[in-house]
């Protein structure tokens, strides 16, 4: 059966179900406008067709259904984005909207700052959307042991991803053994409790060569994923930055796009230069997006 005639029967069906409760014999015109599916339909016949779901409710149905396509989204591109909100002044009610987001778009993680991990935790309690916090953020300027330690809180909480700020100004003194020891430890602490670490390189503030060393030592250490950016520095994640972090992992580890990625464009952008996870706060506008128009606020 074609798209069409499922669309055709479907209306026929409601015609009967009116012309029987409604106690006539003959032919309404339809669940939608003549020729029983509306030019260019999109199956949102609770919302074009109101006055007869109204009607279908008035005689005693309880419960209408829709077509997917209400509310339909592309499940591949939502199971790459993290859905992140990280702002300093955000609230419970927020951080439970963006969890109940997260829950209905089927986004890959929700992630947040430790202070809200219990919250997310308790809020995706048996979904498949994981619970992400930030280390060290967005300095990356702490200890080794204070990073370390803020990873055992937030996975004692929650936590199943765990995205750690580098030691940035370390790497830029050249003390390539620092950097990989700091995200060594907080890999070791995450992997025993099953969880998966995301180095953020916060890419403005080094030239490619830093990049590079970055990627590699985070690979040495054996984190899952590099990470562009907090979202706090003086920029985010480039097309550039993506391709050239992705010639250093391999194909083995993932690569973040986070800062700055607002529309459906801007994904499609870095998951074509080898972005396997994005970092967003507009991911419910990405994803409901069928041409990428920005939207406004973010991460």
């Amino acid at each position: 059966m074609t798209a069409t005639e499922l669309d055709q029967l479907v209306a026929e069906i409601g015609e009967a179900i009116l012309a029987r409760v409604q106690g006539r014999g003959g032919k309404t015109e339809g669940l939608n406008i003549p020729e029983l599916v509306c030019p260019g339909c999109t199956q949102r016949c609770a919302q074009s067709c109101q006055s007869k779901t109204r009607a279908i409710v008035s005689c005693g149905a309880d419960r209408v259904s829709a077509s997917a396509k209400v509310t339909q989204v592309d499940a591949a591109l939502a199971g790459m984005i993290d859905h992140t909100l990280l702002r300093p002044d955000a609230t419970k009610a927020e951080i439970q909207k963006v969890c109940s987001e997260a829950r209905k778009y089927g986004f890959a993680s929700v992630c947040v700052n430790p202070y809200w991990v219990p919250v997310v935790a308790a809020e995706l309690s048996g979904s498949p959307v994981k619970v992400c916090t930030v280390i060290g953020f967005p300095l990356g300027a702490n200890t080794t042991e204070v990073k370390v330690r803020e990873t055992e809180v937030a996975l004692t909480a929650g936590a199943q991803e765990i995205d750690m700020v580098m030691n940035v100004g370390a790497l830029r003194s050249g003390d390539a053994e620092t950097v990989k020891l700091d995200i060594a430890a907080v890999v070791a602490v995450a992997h025993r409790a099953g969880a998966i670490v995301k180095v953020i390189l916060e890419t403005a503030f080094l030239d490619d060569n830093q990049k590079a060393t970055a990627c590699a030592l985070a690979k040495l250490a054996k984190a899952d994923f590099v990470k562009t950016s907090t979202g706090f520095g003086p920029s985010g994640a480039t097309a550039h930055d993506i391709a050239l972090m992705r010639s250093i992992v391999g194909p083995e580890m993932g690569v973040k796009a986070s800062g700055g990625v607002r529309t459906l464009a801007d994904v499609r952008q870095m998951e074509a230069a080898g972005a396997t996870r994005i970092g967003a706060s507009a991911s419910v506008k990405i994803v409901s997006s069928s041409e990428g128009a920005p939207a406004s606020g973010g991460y």
